[in-house]
């Protein structure tokens, strides 16, 4: 009997041996693996601050292909996707990375990004949500969160969360360009263009704010104040084809029709699926008597969208009205 539990007490130490060896082992794995993944994300950093996202895209697939478990791998690749333009892919990553790990708070502020850029309102407040639950002193997300709620028709709540992201950090040029934005949808133009002023000097390299001012401005009247704004926010970025847009509006406002048709051209050049802005070249085209090259413009913007159609044809009429007094004035 003595034997026989010497026996089974061996039998069981051995198996806790193994046990202790396979556990040990499988550790070591991991170990390795966590290890060899670290590597491939620091280089993989190194590419991204570079904006080489395609090496570092392919140093987060290998980090991913090492440890499958690391959530870091996940966001750095969902934020390099993100710049490469694969929002699709992006997301999935991002999705994946709170799924490992549920706390990592730039993932859902990027997460709830992504779903604004894609139309996704309630999934951008959502993960706005989350964000400020986990801190609730981070202006970033009550920016994020108001920004959606604005988009969504909530003005008040949006601005209400605007107004708190200002409150915890007043140096975030672009919360102030929001804040800006909702300003305009509740007609404060003067509050608006106070928001943008801020914003600009906190960002005066920035075309779209110096843009967003400008027509704030023009919507006041203020015209020169527009111009000026437009010719600075196209001095910074002649891409931006809005401005060429809204400045071809002043010069068309007043009479000065060759730039204005420049401006609208060079607008369509940058946007060819711009309607409004074949819409306006062939109102100042028809002023001109370019009756056919007016006509194919506005062909051009019906084709591009239809639900102008009855806007177009009442400013059309206004201007063959116009070009009647004049030859019944000469």
């Amino acid at each position: 009997m003595k034997h026989k539990l010497s026996l089974i007490t061996f039998i069981l130490c051995q198996s806790i041996f193994f046990y202790l060896v396979a556990t040990t082992v499988a550790a070591q794995v991991q170990n390795f693996r966590a290890a060899t993944a670290s590597s491939y994300i620091e280089r993989g950093n190194k590419w991204f601050a570079k904006s080489e996202y395609a090496q570092a895209e392919t140093d987060f697939d290998l980090a991913i292909a090492s440890d499958p478990r690391c959530a870091e791998a996940y966001y750095n690749r969902g934020n390099t996707r993100r710049q490469m333009g694969k929002l699709a892919e992006a997301l999935t990553d991002f999705d994946r990375a709170l799924q490992l790990n549920p706390r990592i708070i730039e993932a859902y502020m990027n997460r709830g990004g992504l779903r604004f850029l894609t139309g996704d309102l309630d999934g951008a407040i959502s993960d706005s949500d989350k964000a400020i639950e986990l801190n609730p002193r981070l202006a970033e997300a009550w920016g994020n969160r108001g920004q959606a709620r604005c988009d969504k028709g909530d003005l008040e709540g949006g601005i209400a969360d605007l107004d708190q992201a200002l409150k915890l950090n007043p140096r975030i040029a672009q919360i102030w360009g929001s804040r800006g934005w909702s300003r305009v949808l509740k007609h404060d133009l003067a509050g608006a263009i106070s928001d943008y002023t801020r914003e600009i000097k906190l960002d005066p390299g920035s075309a779209v704010a110096y843009c967003d001012r400008g027509a704030a401005r023009q919507k006041t009247g203020d015209l020169d104040g527009a111009l000026a704004d437009y010719n600075q926010a196209l001095k910074l970025n002649p891409d931006l084809d809005t401005s060429w847009f809204n400045r071809g509006l002043i010069w068309k406002a007043k009479e000065t029709l060759r730039q204005a048709e420049a401006d609208f051209t060079q607008a369509i050049e940058l946007n060819p699926r711009f309607p409004s802005a074949y819409a306006q070249r062939g109102l100042v085209r028809l002023s001109q008597g370019r009756t056919a090259e007016a006509q194919a413009d506005f062909d051009n913007c019906l084709q591009l969208d239809k639900d102008l159609k009855e806007s177009l044809e009442r400013l059309i009429a206004e201007v063959k009205q116009q070009l009647t007094r004049r030859s019944s004035i000469r």
